[in-house]
């Protein structure tokens, strides 16, 4: 194992937020190479596929060095084993987050003690933004430009995704 410090940070991003974004930026500022692992997550049943999750990811966080995207299906511990990731990167956006997050950290303790779990919040003015609301905005046309990446935006629009 090398002296790097890698995290990974596991989620959905169905689609990656501005929030998610921000996290990515304060977690790349803490750690040599931030790994962003977009889960599979089938029992979600997520409005886009895998594919297109991952090619959002990886055009949303092209322009910073050290980071990289991966899609997985797996048990996080798994693929942070994988990639020599000694750190899990989670976000808080309220308080409400909190309970499970810190269960799911415990449980990720529970399988590997050695590797940490480290929780950021995004700046305020993005503490609002979820997936789950730009996904219910999207379902009816609503403006989305104010909580996704830019690159995001646009490979939607270009879509015409709406459901």
């Amino acid at each position: 194992m090398s002296d790097r410090k890698i995290a990974l940070y596991p989620g959905t991003f169905d689609p990656i937020t501005n929030g998610h974004y921000d996290i990515i930026e304060r977690a790349r500022n803490l750690f040599d190479e931030v790994i962003v692992a977009v889960a599979e997550s089938k029992d979600k049943k997520p409005m886009f596929t895998l594919k297109e999750r991952i090619h959002m990811t990886k055009a949303a966080v092209d322009g910073i060095d050290g980071v990289r995207v991966v899609g997985f299906d797996n048990l996080t511990i798994e693929l942070a084993h994988e990639h020599d990731a000694g750190v899990l990167i989670r976000g808080l956006r309220a308080v409400s987050d909190f309970e499970y997050e810190l269960q799911l950290g415990y449980l990720n303790n529970s399988l590997d003690e050695k590797i940490e779990t480290v929780y950021l919040m995004p700046k305020l003015k993005h503490a609002f933004i979820s997936s789950s609301i730009v996904r219910n905005l999207l379902k009816f046309n609503g403006k989305t430009v104010h909580l996704l990446p830019q690159e995001v935006q646009e490979i939607i629009e270009s879509k015409k995704i709406c459901i």
